[in-house]
């Protein structure tokens, strides 16, 4: 079981940075990928970006490619989402997942745990 809280939401201007951050329980964190979605208002949840479990291996959108970067602590239980060059189009509520295997990463079927999200909102 993982039990997942994000932190780190906030209203920016365009053109700015937040970092989240997303806070595991469990002493198996360190097994698992994990993943950042989005889901905008009037839109459908989306993929943001993944990292495998041993922090080799990441995926991003190609929406978000060159400006956000994943990175996790396994020491912490925590992974980031630090989110540079911020547009409106990026204000969504965004969430972190976590899932047993790392396959199919882009899609949030393949994720088995999911936080409560937290609310970026960019101000243009």
């Amino acid at each position: 079981q993982v039990h997942l809280v994000e932190s780190g939401g906030d209203l920016v201007q365009t053109g700015g940075s937040l970092r989240l951050s997303c806070a595991a329980s469990g002493r198996t964190f360190s097994r698992y990928a994990m993943g950042w979605f989005r889901q905008g208002p009037g839109k459908e949840r989306e993929f943001v970006a993944a990292i495998s479990w041993s922090t080799t291996t990441t995926y991003y959108a190609d929406s978000v490619q060159g400006r956000f970067t994943i990175s996790r602590d396994n020491t912490m239980n925590t992974v980031y989402l630090q989110m540079n060059s911020l547009k409106p189009e990026d204000t969504a509520v965004y969430y972190c997942a976590a899932a047993a295997y790392s396959t199919g990463l882009r899609r949030d079927l393949s994720y088995d745990y999911w936080g409560q999200g937290t609310q970026v909102t960019v101000s243009s």
